[in-house]
């Protein structure tokens, strides 16, 4: 029996309904697709386990599983970058051999942790990155042949790696440089490379001009010294072995000075402050209260336009010298006598002298003399005089606005600079000096030769162009550039090691004075 309102369902539309829904569960279920099997890409032929590419443009994304060798030849591309073999995990033979390769990532093989037989040979790889080979955990097997490899600073690391690798590595060879043309690689040690370098940078800059920098140690301290005649003093900095800069520590007024020579006798620091006007002082520093006091005037009648100030021993007793560029004035030296300075002697007046250099050659003191009217001369310390006598002239050569000594291997030499012309090395022969070498030097009034551990220097100063600094080169004993610095008309330089840092000092007559930082650099770690 039926209820009222109910309708009997015609056996069709059941049937119908049935259908329906067997046609929407047979989609739903089409609609999931089975994964397709990568194929070999059409470059490649492949077996269940290996795959060979021939004229391949790029390496190809995909393969079938079960790769463990992939050998790629005569490729169309010329590097490999990162993470290119990643999706190969299960790799363990790679042959990338008779190609054109000339670059790798250091990633380039990341992720093929189970590799054991590599082969680059036959390309055209002049270097492998560092750490290339950091992925390999079980590498057995590495074919280098047949590249043209570089042998310098960046293939260090290959030199080194070899050493203590037990990786089979067939014999190769160095292409160049031409020092390890045909030398085979195995038999480089890490020592045969020279890859340690330098380079000197900005490391703090001093908002002022300046024409004269001079560096000491008082009291356990590290102190510089400027000359500022457009401010008006004579300022001194203290190193700051907290914050690792110099600080501003105290000031002397001083209107009109080029030059601010601090020496230290008996513990007790005194700064000889030369000025174009107003006269010449020297000041003792005080600690109680903290002060420098004027001591002593120099004679305005001698030393009318001081230009420089060189202080030196002779004897166990200290001097100090003034360059005087005046035509009326005269160079004169001053000795020290337990209460101050003292007149000893003037040198050779009318000449406008602007430089005064010391130094002992084989038990001889002498001074050399700049001059802008003559050729640079040398006094010889007369002992039983206890005076500085007239010895010899240098050269022929004008214009030499200072000259420099330095040594190198107990060799003597001096480097003589021009404003207008080359600057030249001289060598001590024993008997005289030799030209060895000359360096361009438009508009030099400053040169500088220092050192830094085993390396010797030479910055020379320039007003028209960038200062260069060169490097001495033991095997051709001479001096090669090695670095332009971008500084304004220097004046004078001063190196300070301390701390751990080797810090250059510049003073700039037009622009900021600036101190640069000696850093070692590893060229094998690039």
């Amino acid at each position: 029996m039926l209820n009222a309102g109910s309708r009997r369902v015609p056996g069709w539309l059941k049937l119908l309904s049935g259908l329906c829904l067997l046609l929407c569960l047979v989609g739903e279920t089409g609609a999931k697709r089975v994964p397709k099997i990568p194929r070999c890409p059409t470059t490649c032929s492949c077996t269940k386990d290996s795959a060979f590419c021939v004229d391949t443009k790029t390496i190809p994304k995909s393969f079938p599983p079960g790769i463990i060798s992939l050998t790629m030849v005569n490729a169309a591309f010329t590097t490999i970058p990162e993470g290119a073999f990643s999706h190969l995990h299960l790799l363990q033979f790679l042959f990338i051999e008779n190609n054109d390769i000339q670059a790798l990532s250091k990633h380039t093989f990341r992720g093929l942790k189970s590799l054991t037989h590599l082969s680059l040979s036959n390309n055209n790889l002049q270097l492998l990155p560092r750490e290339l080979f950091k992925y390999f955990d079980i590498l057995t097997d590495l074919d280098l042949r047949g590249n043209s490899f570089r042998c310098d600073c960046k293939i260090k690391w290959l030199v080194d790696w070899m050493e203590k690798t037990n990786t089979s590595v067939p014999a190769i060879y160095c292409a160049s440089p031409f020092e390890f043309q045909g030398r085979r690689i195995h038999d480089l040690t890490p020592r045969d490379f020279n890859c340690i370098s330098a380079d000197f940078a900005v490391y703090e800059t001093f908002p002022f001009q300046s024409v004269s920098v001079e560096s000491y140690e008082f009291n356990d301290d590290q102190f510089v010294a400027f000359a500022q005649p457009d401010t008006g003093f004579c300022t001194l900095f203290v190193w700051d072995h907290v914050e690792m800069v110099f600080r501003r520590y105290h000031n002397i007024t001083a209107r009109s000075a080029v030059y601010c020579k601090p020496v230290v006798i008996n513990n007790t620091l005194y700064m000889v402050v030369a000025q174009l006007f107003g006269g010449s002082h020297i000041y003792k520093w005080e600690e109680d209260p903290q002060r420098f006091v004027k001591i002593q005037d120099i004679d305005t009648t001698r030393v009318r336009k001081p230009n420089f100030v060189e202080t030196f021993q002779l004897d166990d007793e200290w001097y100090f010298v003034v360059a005087d560029s005046s035509k009326a004035g005269s160079t004169s030296i001053y000795r020290w006598n337990s209460n101050g300075f003292y007149s000893h002697q003037s040198l050779h007046p009318w000449h406008r002298d602007t430089h005064v250099e010391f130094l002992d050659v084989e038990g001889k003191q002498r001074l050399i003399l700049s001059s802008a009217s003559q050729p640079p001369v040398v006094y010889q310390w007369n002992r039983s005089l206890r005076q500085f006598a007239f010895h010899s002239q240098i050269t022929e050569t004008a214009d030499v606005q200072m000259v420099k000594h330095f040594w190198v291997r107990k060799v003597l030499y001096l480097c003589l600079t021009r404003f207008i012309g080359d600057s030249k090395i001289l060598r001590w022969e024993g008997q005289r000096y030799v030209e060895i070498q000359t360096l361009p030097s438009r508009g030099s009034m400053a040169v500088y030769p220092f050192t830094v551990g085993p390396r010797q220097y030479l910055l020379l100063g320039s007003d028209f162009s960038f200062s260069r600094v060169y490097l001495w080169d033991d095997l051709t004993q001479r001096f090669q550039p090695f670095q332009e610095l971008n500084m304004r008309a220097p004046r004078a330089f001063s190196l300070v090691s301390v701390d751990n840092k080797d810090i250059l000092l510049a003073a700039s007559f037009k622009g900021n004075t600036l101190a640069y930082q000696h850093l070692i650099v590893d060229l094998s770690a690039k």
